[in-house]
């Protein structure tokens, strides 16, 4: 459907204030300006930062449309647009790439400029919002907002991906999988024969393990206090399962004792700054290497040991918003195409499909740690 210089209506699920259900609405959605591309939703992944959102701990503007992980299928474009047409597949970039600041210039970043996240005003490029729903301006998530049947958005966040690529699993190389893969292969760089730990068996901490078997890794100890999580993680290669709740001993503790000095490589996949410190503590005092991945809320303080820092230990963050320093539109569609090569395998994450109009029941899913990764097909 040709969408250009049009403003349609369509559903999508607004929260309203947080810590309020979602509410499948009729939203009225502008069509694309210049340098945007008006989008129709094919699958969106529940991600654990979504709910952050949605829980006040990360600063956003209320009301808003929530979800940041989308595969879609391009409507129409706006003036200036090149990089992609309509019907073209792409992936929605939480983190986008105009390639011209220094973030986007330099060999290892790739937090651009024109990012939407630290601080979020919930609007486009220009400032405005694409959305309005019974007369109310209606906020923008990063720049996406997934949870909704169309959208509108910049065209430096959406990456064009191979037309073969199947839209109901591809969802989640637009955020999990990279942030975790690539946490282990790329940030961490996790060696062949390594011992690592990862806290947390999540989507991202699903990643994780994927990359750090994939680098080889001889044991990978998956920790988390939801023992449904077990048999997921042992089918991707978690060697041993530990749930911190069923030990006399502190979880960190129990890690040295079974690896005799610590772990080489450690990885922090919830969010808390308890697990922050566990993760930190597992690790070989002289050459360990922790990586924080999960979302801490905002304002939350890391406390460590000042002695122990001297000896040698790395301690090192990936946003997970930042997708572990992958230029996103460069990068992105590269993964899909391993994907489809079969390089890599998403699918094991993709644990549950939903209709779009039940976010309610994906929600659960995720909460009770059912689920490594739901996605919502529209």
């Amino acid at each position: 459907m040709d969408t250009l210089g049009k403003t349609l209506t369509y559903q999508a699920a607004i929260a309203w204030e947080t810590n309020s259900p979602l509410s499948i609405e009729e939203v009225k959605v502008e069509p694309p300006k210049a340098e945007e591309v008006h989008i129709k939703m094919a699958s969106s992944g529940i991600c654990g930062s979504a709910d952050h959102v949605l829980k006040g701990l990360l600063p956003l503007n209320f009301p808003l449309i929530p979800g940041h992980e989308g595969a879609e299928i391009v409507d129409s474009i706006g003036e200036g647009v090149s990089s992609v047409k309509p019907g073209d597949k792409v992936l929605t970039l939480v983190v986008p790439q105009r390639r011209e600041c220094s973030s986007c210039l330099h060999p290892r970043g790739n937090f651009c400029e024109k990012q939407d996240i630290l601080p979020s005003s919930g609007l486009i490029l220009d400032g405005t919002s694409r959305f309005t729903c019974k007369g109310e301006k209606i906020y923008n998530s990063f720049h996406t907002s997934t949870f909704t049947k169309h959208t509108a958005m910049p065209e430096i966040a959406v990456a064009k991906i191979d037309d073969a690529a199947p839209l109901g699993k591809v969802c989640l190389i637009s955020c999990e999988v990279p942030t975790g893969y690539r946490a282990a292969v790329h940030s961490a760089r996790v060696t062949p024969g390594s011992t690592c730990v990862v806290f947390g068996l999540g989507g991202v901490g699903s990643a994780v393990v994927m990359g750090c078997k994939a680098s080889g890794a001889s044991r990978i100890i998956g920790v988390d206090i939801n023992e449904e999580k077990f048999p997921r993680g042992r089918a991707l290669r978690v060697t041993d399962c530990l749930n911190p709740r069923n030990l006399k001993k502190p979880v960190q503790q129990v890690v040295v004792e079974m690896t005799g000095f610590g772990v080489d490589f450690a990885f922090e996949a919830i969010g808390l700054v308890d697990t922050m410190i566990a993760a930190w503590d597992s690790c070989h005092l002289s050459y360990g290497v922790c990586l924080i991945v999960g979302l801490a809320p905002s304002n939350s303080q890391l406390s460590l040991d000042a002695v122990k820092v001297i000896s040698g230990r790395t301690l090192k963050g990936a946003y997970p918003f930042c997708l572990a320093d992958y230029k996103t539109r460069g990068c992105i569609p590269q993964l899909v195409t391993d994907y489809l090569q079969k390089k890599i395998n998403v699918d094991p994450l993709v644990t549950h499909q939903l209709p779009f109009h039940q976010p309610h029941k994906a929600f659960e899913l995720y909460h009770t740690g059912k689920t490594i990764r739901c996605v919502l097909l529209f």
